[in-house]
């Protein structure tokens, strides 16, 4: 997912911050969001948005 895509969902930045229990600034600094915040958010959502499948190297 994006980040924008999980800011849409929840609203806003603090709404998307106030979930994952984090602050508005560290939501902010991402640049992508990081992977396992990608999977809290997707049990939050109860799977409305999907983490992102990381591609392993050979």
């Amino acid at each position: 997912m994006t980040k924008s895509q999980a800011i849409k969902h929840f609203g806003s930045v603090s709404a998307l911050a106030k979930a994952l229990r984090v602050t508005y600034e560290a939501v902010r600094q991402w640049d992508d969001v990081p992977e396992l915040r990608q999977y809290q958010i997707e049990r939050i959502t109860l799977g409305a948005l999907k983490a992102e499948q990381k591609s392993q190297a050979a």
